[in-house]
């Protein structure tokens, strides 16, 4: 079975990432969505939620598994067999940082990584900007899945 993962902090899971998720979808057998535990950062919404809000989207998908971890990657990787990180990269400013990951992880444990590129709608979406942009009333409903615009109403109150 070809297994892969797509790590991050999904807070919250946007377009952006679920486009990255359904691409890797079609070309793995199984695909893992590692949630990321970062107890330094205080997120919006908790692991759980996020974790719900990522079952809710990916549904469709049939072969998406949502966990969450904490630590290193590569060892979320080896307890479950899977040989290869999947990322989107927005701009060439993603590169630097996600090569260094990426010769890291291959050398600690031989776990590839492979490099998506975004799909332009998204290149300049990420989880702190839909956050900023609804927190002051912007419309945000094109950047995620209509369960996450639910969620976020709630979380700051505007339904």
């Amino acid at each position: 079975m070809r297994r892969a993962v797509c790590p991050g902090s999904f807070d919250p899971i946007t377009n952006g990432h679920l486009d990255i998720i359904a691409r890797a979808s079609r070309l793995y057998d199984e695909v893992y969505v590692a949630v990321m535990i970062n107890k330094s950062k205080k997120g919006l919404f908790e692991i759980d939620e996020r974790i719900d809000l990522i079952r809710q989207v990916t549904a469709d998908c049939g072969n998406v598994r949502v966990e969450s971890f904490h630590g290193l990657l590569v060892d979320f990787c080896k307890q479950r067999e899977i040989p290869a990180i999947v990322k989107g990269l927005r701009a060439v400013s993603d590169f630097d940082y996600e090569l260094q990951m990426a010769q890291m992880n291959i050398g600690l444990s031989g776990v590839e990584t492979l490099f998506v590129p975004t799909n332009p709608t998204y290149s300049f979406l990420s989880s702190s900007l839909v956050k900023e942009v609804a927190q002051w009333g912007g419309d945000v409903s094109h950047l995620v899945p209509p369960a996450v615009i639910e969620a976020l109403n709630k979380r700051i109150r505007r339904d």
